[in-house]
């Protein structure tokens, strides 16, 4: 379970690195702070931590499901403590590792 929760951290993390310019360039994000957006999502979605990781400009990236998968969230949290959606959908699936040289 690390290595699937490690590897799918270090996803999420590439996909926002590489959209970062995309998403500040948005108006109006959905930001509140942290603990408002994690019980806002617990209570509407049932949606928990389940990986998290820290990003080269000090904010912290978080994937947040429900134990169904159903719903799935991505909050980032800027070292202030303010906390964005910057995904959301449905239907998560966990991955296992994918070996270096294999066919996905």
């Amino acid at each position: 379970m690390f290595r699937t929760t490690s590897l799918i951290a270090g996803l999420v993390l590439s996909v926002v690195a590489g959209s970062n310019h995309a998403h500040a360039a948005q108006p109006n994000p959905s930001c509140t702070d942290r603990d408002s957006a994690v019980t806002h999502l617990a209570r509407k979605y049932q949606e928990k931590p389940v990986a998290l990781g820290l990003a080269s400009n000090g904010s912290v990236i978080e994937v947040l499901t429900n134990d169904g998968g159903a719903t799935w969230s991505i909050i980032v949290t800027m070292p202030d403590g303010t906390a964005c959606m910057i995904a959301s959908g449905e239907y998560w699936q966990p991955v296992l590792p994918v070996q270096a040289g294999s066919r996905i």
